[in-house]
């Protein structure tokens, strides 16, 4: 599979920063490809699908064009500059901001269930090929409680359970929080799952370093 320059997705390179900064040097070495997005340089190791999913209503929908950077007004502001330089408002301005370069890509998504759904499907058909490790990582728009983190991991423990390829990990990420959701056989409930807060600092840091990869 050839290997793509990390610049072709503002997203996929900010899960694999995230991936890096919070859980460790594991992910460092992940070269943005496809049918997975991000995987290991040997190519078997490690394969995460990066995706994203919105809430199923017109009201979101009609939020996501209002906030289009550059329509909402706003004094003048370092970070809102950014958003209209670069395209991109994920990780500024605690994600009330989309920039027109990501538009389409949260216009394109489905609700959290649903591209659960359609991801699994395609891990157990073999879509996206065998890795020691397999992960899918998704991006909410909106903010996921802990409770709403359970009960995705919980749904896709459900659709897999008797696939051959499945899933070893769950990633949920919205602005503020980082859920890491172990899908391995034969844990205690209480063990799956770790949210990670994720600071502004932090959230400015990955989007500096997300968009400097699309310069180079």
């Amino acid at each position: 599979m050839a290997k793509r320059k990390f610049g072709t997705c503002f997203f996929e390179q900010y899960a694999q920063i995230s991936l890096s900064a919070l859980l460790g040097s594991e992910f460092d070495c992940l070269v943005n490809r496809d049918r997975p997005d991000l995987q290991s340089t040997d190519g078997h190791s490690i394969g995460i699908e990066v995706t994203r999913a919105m809430e199923e209503s017109k009201n979101a929908h009609l939020e996501l064009l209002k906030d289009v950077a550059g329509l909402t007004p706003a004094g003048p502001d370092e970070e809102i500059d950014q958003i209209l330089t670069y395209g991109y408002g994920y990780g500024l301005r605690e994600g009330k901001y989309i920039g027109a370069k990501e538009l389409s890509y949260w216009s394109m998504a489905l609700p959290l269930r649903r591209i659960i759904e359609s991801k699994v499907s395609k891990v157990g058909n073999g879509f996206y090929g065998h890795y020691d490790k397999m992960g899918l990582f998704i991006f909410s728009r909106e903010n996921l409680h802990e409770a709403e983190a359970q009960k995705a991991m919980d749904y896709t423990l459900s659709l897999q359970k008797y696939l051959d390829i499945r899933y070893d990990r769950l990633y949920l990420a919205d602005v503020d929080d980082f859920y890491v959701c172990n899908l391995a056989d034969g844990l205690k409930e209480s063990s799956r799952l770790i949210r990670y807060p994720v600071t502004q600092e932090q959230r400015k840091a990955f989007y500096r370093e997300a968009v400097q990869r699309q310069a180079e």
